[in-house]
């Protein structure tokens, strides 16, 4: 029996096209469904009661919740192409080190910096240029933060990778005099087929990230 695949998702989502990059790695053909998350479908509630967010990835009827536990889930279901996470355990502990400390250190900043003005969004840019800084360091002079291989780490950054000029516009400044490495990265990643197929067209982003300064009024 084939697998039946759906994806509960939001188009602009940095932690949704983290799904999406992963099962299009892996070539598992899935149903997208796409959520309004201002009223959230019964299937959605029913396969997340408790966070009540996308992404949720339902493999023959089963929910697996939050971003990269969805996409450590695809890499360990679909395991014969493409390894996303490295066979070494003190690599992939490594991988996960790395992962949390974006989704901390770089989405608080990030997220500010779209939603605030003034001091706030200032402080906010500066933490968010060092936290980057941080990762290119990581990063060093290898193409993926997976190493030659594009990987969990690599899904994880694409997400804000993405957000890149919606940040910039936004906030005003420009990321890549700051962190040339991780920039050509960054670009390095958007190219891939899985990511071109995933990642909504820059300009869209910067639309909807102007949209939602209004609603928070700045």
């Amino acid at each position: 029996m084939d697998d039946e695949v759906i994806l509960l998702d939001f188009w602009p989502s940095p932690f949704g096209v983290r799904a999406r990059i992963a099962v299009r790695e892996k070539g598992v053909e899935f149903e997208y469904r796409e959520e309004n998350l201002r009223d959230k479908s019964s299937l959605l509630l029913q396969m997340n009661p408790v966070h009540k967010k996308i992404p949720v990835l339902i493999h023959n009827g089963k929910p697996v919740c939050e971003s990269m536990n969805v996409v450590q889930y695809i890499d360990e279901v679909w395991s014969d192409k493409n390894p996303l996470l490295p066979s070494d355990p003190y690599q992939r502990a490594q991988a996960r080190f790395w992962v949390d400390f974006i989704d901390t250190k770089v989405y608080e900043p990030a997220d500010k910096i779209w939603s605030t003005k003034g001091e706030v969004q200032e402080t906010a840019k500066k933490e968010y240029i060092e936290a980057l800084k941080i990762l290119e360091s990581e990063l060093g002079d290898k193409p993926y933060f997976g190493g030659d291989n594009f990987g969990f780490v690599d899904i994880a950054m694409t997400g804000y990778y993405m957000w890149f000029e919606a940040s910039e516009k936004c906030g005003n400044f420009s990321i890549e005099p700051e962190c040339p490495t991780l920039m050509a990265s960054a670009k390095r990643c958007l190219q891939r087929d899985s990511v071109v197929n995933s990642v909504p067209d820059p300009e869209k982003i910067v639309e909807f990230a102007l949209k939602i300064r209004k609603i928070y009024c700045v």
